[in-house]
């Protein structure tokens, strides 16, 4: 099923259209174990990636950034520090943000981190189910950074938590669900070898920072003098129809990259392949939406 929800206001192939001319500098701090296949990611679609995670440096280059993401894989000090002055200046510069509350729930010091950040009211959290429940107060967390939930068992949770940001909840799964607090999107693309690959839940988040930056960069472009709005219905459908485009097309590149990979190795190379490949007529195609 392809059509999209009353909503939601841009197919994700329009956005992969604009993500392309607009070409969104992504700033991410992020983990450790997936920066180098987080930024190819970035590239292949046709975005910009800048690893700019350093206290200092981080909040002016958030200002400048079309968006940001925060990975809490591996949350240092450094990083964490960093992630608090990325946030700020992003939030006065209008600036969307990502957080993806890794591992969150059992693990002290990130969870208490993520709570403090969904404070600043991020335009996009990404996690699978018992990351989004243990950040909404409704579970204790998974397995490390793998879900003991569904993303059905976390629709109510990540309901609220879209309401408590005034942003948009994408809850990975099978089928991922995507809610901005009152429309709920479900994605059913994408493939089981993503599983099988470091990074493969990570970079999504960071394609999510891209497609919100693209769209609002065009919210500014029409609306000169004004910039977009950071709170109310248009920015949340804003960061449904980012969440929503970042969750078909990642998905869709990795069914294409499937069918010709002999395992995990080969499936992460074509994976990058496939993202670079990847046209609108395509999307547009085959994104299975309802």
């Amino acid at each position: 099923m392809s059509r999209m929800s009353l909503r939601t206001s841009a197919h994700p192939s329009d956005l992969l259209t604009l993500l392309r001319e607009r070409e969104p500098l992504v700033q991410c701090i992020t983990n450790a174990v997936v920066t180098g296949f987080t930024a190819n990611v970035l590239l292949a679609l046709g975005a910009s990636p800048a690893m700019v995670d350093i206290p200092g440096e981080a909040g002016g280059f958030a200002r400048i950034a079309s968006g940001l993401l925060v990975n809490l894989g591996t949350p240092t000090g450094e990083q964490r520090d960093a992630a608090r002055e990325a946030v700020a200046a992003a939030a006065e510069a209008a600036v969307p943000w990502v957080l993806d509350p890794v591992a969150v729930g059992a693990l002290p010091v990130r969870t208490a981190l993520a709570r403090e950040l969904l404070l600043h009211k991020p335009t996009i959290v990404r996690g699978n189910a018992s990351e989004i429940l243990a950040l909404a107060g409704a579970g204790a967390g998974g397995r490390g950074v793998d879900a003991t939930d569904s993303a059905e068992a976390a629709e109510e949770a990540a309901r609220g938590l879209a309401l408590l940001t005034g942003g948009a909840v994408a809850v990975s799964g099978p089928v991922d669900l995507v809610t901005d607090g009152t429309t709920v999107v479900r994605v059913a693309n994408g493939h089981a070898l993503l599983t099988r690959v470091t990074g493969g839940g990570c970079a999504l988040g960071a394609v999510m920072a891209a497609f919100a930056g693209a769209a609002t960069a065009t919210a500014i472009a029409t609306s000169p003098g004004s910039g977009p709005d950071t709170d109310g219905p248009a920015h949340a459908s804003r960061a449904l129809d980012a969440a929503v485009a970042a969750s078909s097309v990642y998905g869709i590149a990795a069914e294409h990259a499937a069918r010709s990979a002999a395992g995990p190795g080969s499936f992460a190379v074509g994976l990058l392949d496939a993202l670079a490949a990847l046209d609108a007529p395509a999307v547009r195609a085959e994104a299975r939406l309802s």
